[in-house]
């Protein structure tokens, strides 16, 4: 019986080596646990700076094309009032022009071989609007 108590001593010092083991393993894996953990928090904390910096400039570059887009439209109208300017100094102008020709016929009649203003070229211009639309 003797035999039968050292049987169990030894079952059971090797009871408490695989127990001591088991400890170690378990608190290694508590090491590795905690590290990983601490990891995938700093690349969260890494990913939501990184998300919030795309947002800022998102948000930057919508403020930009939409600003872009003011300025064209308001450099659009400008064009257009000055075309219209323009337009209108060139009715001006015709008028004016057929009313040197009237005085250039009737001076015309007393001499002959002096250019006309009709021989002059009349400059054209056309016009087509375009539209641009704000879809922010």
């Amino acid at each position: 019986s003797q035999e039968a108590v050292r049987a169990s001593r030894r079952e059971a010092g090797e009871c408490r080596r695989q127990l001591q083991a088991r400890l170690v393993e378990m608190e290694s894996l508590r090491g590795a646990h905690q590290s990983l953990e601490r990891q995938l928090q700093e690349l969260e904390e890494r990913h939501n700076a990184e998300a919030a910096g795309l947002q800022d400039t998102i948000g930057q570059l919508e403020d930009d094309l939409r600003n872009t887009k003011n300025e064209m439209a308001r450099h659009l109208r400008e064009y257009q009032d000055l075309l219209n300017v323009k337009m209108a100094l060139d009715i001006e102008i015709a008028a004016y022009r057929k009313l040197l020709e009237g005085e250039e016929n009737l001076f015309n009649m007393g001499s002959v071989g002096l250019p006309s203003l009709n021989s002059l070229p009349s400059p054209t211009y056309s016009f087509q609007p375009r539209s641009f639309s704000s879809s922010t």
